[in-house]
Order: structure tokens, then C-alpha cells, then sequence
């Protein structure tokens, strides 16, 4: 037995990338526990939250709104390693790695948020 949203690749990718994240921010120094850990370790898991949320929904237009909050969650999260790799909190080769998660994350959650849209058409 399981929910709908567990056999979603793009949720099993994000609570992956989640927790990547949050074991990257455990590296940060402790001046930005309330400000940069907390902000990208709450965009990465809102990812993963909304892709769930939204799979509940009635309809598709409702589960199609909650793929467009991940999408701009996994955004955040792009910007967050940008400030983290010019505060030199992380090094170049584990920020493109992250990344190239994310990139590849947001191509697969617009993939599928195009074929939910057209799924209603």
C-alpha cells in the first residue's frame, strides 16, 4: 500500500535532492543557521511537499498549481547554492553537482507539469 505521489520519480528525485541539501547546509558556518541553511533547506523541501500535496487534488488544474510551487521552490534553491558558492560555503565542484540535480529536477517537473496541462485539454 502506498500514496500515488511515492511512485513519482520527480518526488523520489526531490526527497533525495532534500536531503542532500540539508547534509551540504550541516557545512555552513553557524552565522547562517536562521538565514541560508534555513532558507534553502525549507525551498528543497517545499519541492518535495507541494509534489505530494498537489497529487492529492481533485483535479489536474489543482495539481498542475501545486507543480508550479515546487518549480519555483527548486528555483529558490538554485539562487540559494549561487550565494553559497560565492560566500565560498561550498566548492565549485559540489555546486555544479547540486546543480545538475536541480536542472535536471526542473526539466523532469515541467516535462510532467506540461502533460498534466495537456491532459486537461
Amino acid at each position: 500500500m502506498s500514496f500515488k505521489f511515492e511512485k513519482l520519480i520527480i518526488w523520489q528525485i526531490a526527497m533525495d535532492f532534500g536531503e542532500e541539501i540539508n547534509t551540504m547546509t550541516l557545512g555552513f558556518p553557524k552565522k547562517e543557521i536562521y538565514n541560508l541553511s534555513s532558507q534553502i533547506m525549507r525551498a528543497t523541501d517545499s519541492i518535495a511537499l507541494n509534489i505530494s500535496e498537489g497529487s492529492i487534488e481533485q483535479s489536474n488544474a489543482e495539481f498542475n498549481r501545486f507543480l508550479g510551487y515546487s518549480v519555483r521552490s527548486l528555483a529558490e534553491v538554485v539562487t540559494s547554492l549561487h550565494k553559497a558558492k560565492r560566500r565560498n560555503y561550498i566548492e565549485e565542484l559540489e555546486f555544479n553537482k547540486k546543480y545538475e540535480i536541480a536542472f535536471n529536477l526542473m526539466n523532469m517537473m515541467l516535462a510532467f507539469k506540461n502533460k498534466i496541462k495537456n491532459a486537461n485539454n
